[in-house]
């Protein structure tokens, strides 16, 4: 008896079925042509966003791009909760990445009711573009993004060291600068002359503040020389990663949701999270 009340208990009303079909999957025409209309939708409240943060536009259509915001937030937020009703397993939607950035795509816009102005944070709705993957079944780009991102988390460690490097250079460098040039030729402080000597090691050169003295323009030459050859290293880096993973993946599957290796050849799913190989 126990077994067939718990059958009936975990038993998923039609409705539900029905509508986590049409919400979460993109396999039926439901789901696709659900999933169309929300990345329209996105891309027409981003538009609306940017074109209200013009003078001009606001200035002529402010109430009804104020309008528009609303509506697109409520219907996000109708979707957002359905998403929620509809999972098999909320708290886990909740606090997934795409869970996540759904939340953040509609607090910007209730939370201008309190703080002005952050409504414009809602462009980070632009995020829940990446749905387009799943939707087109772009399988090799997102294979070609988690390629990318397990090269930059191998190169971790030695990113973190490349850029304590710099930041100890531009400390020293700054602080040279500031002692040979000092305050009457506008390095009125160390920190000043360290976000000097970051502009200048990265070549960008803004131009607010330069040398003047002779010895401040050498030493100032050898640093942007010194940027040229400081920006090939994390390419390098990374380059040196992606080379190695390459030829591992050739060795073994690898998989796209997790980045594990070391399945057998015969394998078509991941033996650490189940996904598809």
């Amino acid at each position: 008896m126990k077994n067939k009340n718990q059958t009936k208990k975990r038993t998923t009303p039609e409705w539900k079925q029905n509508l986590y079909k049409i919400i979460f999957e993109a396999d039926t025409p439901g789901g696709k042509a659900f999933d169309i209309i929300l990345l329209i939708s996105i891309i027409l409240s981003v538009i609306v966003v940017l074109l209200d943060s013009v003078s001009g536009f606001h200035a002529k259509f402010g109430k009804l791009l104020f309008i528009s915001e609303w509506i697109f937030t409520i219907l996000f937020t109708v979707e957002y909760v359905f998403r929620i009703i509809t999972s098999l397993n909320s708290r886990k939607y909740i606090f997934s990445f795409y869970g996540i950035i759904d939340l953040l795509a509609i607090l910007p816009t209730y939370l201008s009711l309190v703080f002005a102005g952050t409504q414009y944070l809602m462009v980070i709705r632009i995020l829940r573009l990446l749905r387009v993957f799943r939707i087109l079944k772009l399988d090799r780009y997102i294979g070609a993004s988690g390629f990318l991102l397990t090269a930059l988390k191998n190169s971790r460690h030695k990113i973190a060291v490349f850029i304590g490097t710099v930041l100890t250079i531009v400390v020293i460098m700054g602080s040279v600068m500031y002692l040979i040039e000092g305050p009457e030729n506008g390095f009125i402080s160390i920190p000043e002359s360290i976000y000097w000597a970051i502009v200048t090691l990265t070549t960008v050169g803004y131009g607010d503040i330069a040398p003047v003295t002779f010895l401040g323009k050498a030493l100032a030459s050898f640093i942007m020389i010194l940027g040229f050859s400081i920006i090939a290293v994390p390419t390098g880096i990374i380059t040196v990663e992606m080379s190695q993973i390459h030829a591992q993946s050739k060795k073994t599957k690898t998989c796209i949701n997790c980045n594990n290796s070391g399945h057998d050849e015969d394998a078509e799913f991941c033996k650490y999270c189940g996904n598809p190989l």
